[in-house]
């Protein structure tokens, strides 16, 4: 990964343009533990937390695995805490959704629905979204019927039977969090043993409520005002079939929200962002964290990591190159990709 030179433009705060040490773009625990960072370093911090504050985090009934909760902790408490955390630290925060960047100079220019911001320094911390199926009848019946969040919509399914699609933890998860409403769960997999980890593993082999249509594949969702059932084929035999249900419940990965990003910063064949073990992109001042770079662990505890160190390394830079050091003159017209309202 080759890091593109500095390129400074004059720094003036503009009269309508804030200016900020840094600006994290996204509010999970990524973004969250790297403004509580931020902020200890007493640097001017801006985090645009975006439309749901605390990310995928927050849909997550219970987290099990973040240290220091041994009884566990809901996730929108645990994104509570954060936020509170990062508050205390003087960083400030803002209900709102970078929509455009200009990363070509510094001071950088990060657009959102309501404003645009400078920043001598970037996390972008945007995370990912939930891969889905792309088969006929799944974007038709997305909320009667399709769902990627069992927290969120299975009080809707009390006594009724369930289809999740997948194998690995959040699968497995919310698909126990189901069994709590529902009355039948069948977890469609498409191999015939599951990638989520042991504890998972026997708490669904253990749970009554709990089936598996093994080595299947989903091929279409069925219903007419709301999901009747889903058709699948076995991958080892070819044989298709119909489950009936009220429910389909998709859990098949993440897909990184970079779309604003791209043309400015690396990415792999995925879309994750490419960085190196600081954190660090291809444009030097841009940093990023959690999920949006991390396509194999996407873990509260590691997000949480890796946000801890792109604002480190954030402070690092700051303190290397410091714009008020190397301004020349009055920058005297608007800042690079902001408008006139």
């Amino acid at each position: 990964m080759d890091i593109q030179p500095l390129i400074v433009t004059p720094v003036k705060e503009h009269a309508r343009v804030p200016l900020y040490d840094l600006v994290i773009i996204g509010g999970g625990p990524a973004g969250m533990t790297a403004a509580i960072y931020a902020g200890r370093a007493a640097l001017k911090t801006l985090l645009l937390l975006g439309a749901t504050p605390g990310g995928q985090m927050s849909n997550t009934e219970m987290v099990e695995n973040f240290p220091g909760f041994p009884e566990g902790v809901g996730g929108a408490n645990l994104a509570q805490r954060m936020q509170q955390q990062a508050g205390r630290f003087g960083a400030e925060m803002l209900v709102d959704t970078a929509t455009a960047v200009d990363f070509s100079a510094r001071p950088f220019t990060i657009r959102t629905n309501s404003q645009a911001y400078l920043a001598k320094a970037v996390i972008v911390a945007t995370g990912a979204v939930p891969r889905m199926l792309g088969v006929p009848g799944e974007g038709e019946f997305f909320g009667r019927g399709v769902s990627t969040c069992a927290t969120c919509d299975g009080f809707f399914y009390r006594g009724k039977k369930v289809v999740v699609v997948g194998g690995g933890d959040s699968a497995i998860d919310e698909g126990i969090v189901l069994t709590k409403f529902a009355d039948q769960v069948t977890i469609v997999h498409r191999r015939d043993e599951l990638r989520a980890t042991k504890i998972y593993q026997q708490r669904a082999f253990a749970n009554p409520k709990i089936d598996f249509a093994w080595n299947s594949v989903v091929e279409e969702v069925l219903g007419n005002e709301v999901v009747t059932g889903v058709r699948v084929r076995n991958v080892k035999t070819g044989k298709p079939s119909v489950i009936d249900t009220d429910g389909v419940f998709v859990y098949i990965g993440m897909v990184p929200k970079t779309d604003i990003f791209r043309g400015q910063l690396e990415m792999d064949e995925w879309g994750f962002i490419v960085s190196d073990e600081h954190r660090r992109t291809n444009v030097s001042g841009v940093f990023v964290a959690g999920d949006v770079q991390d396509y194999l662990y996407q873990q509260v505890v590691v997000a949480a990591g890796s946000g801890a160190i792109a604002a480190m390394e954030a402070e690092k830079y700051l303190g290397e190159y410091p714009l008020s050091e190397i301004e020349t003159e009055k920058q005297k017209s608007e800042p690079p990709g902001v408008c006139e309202e």
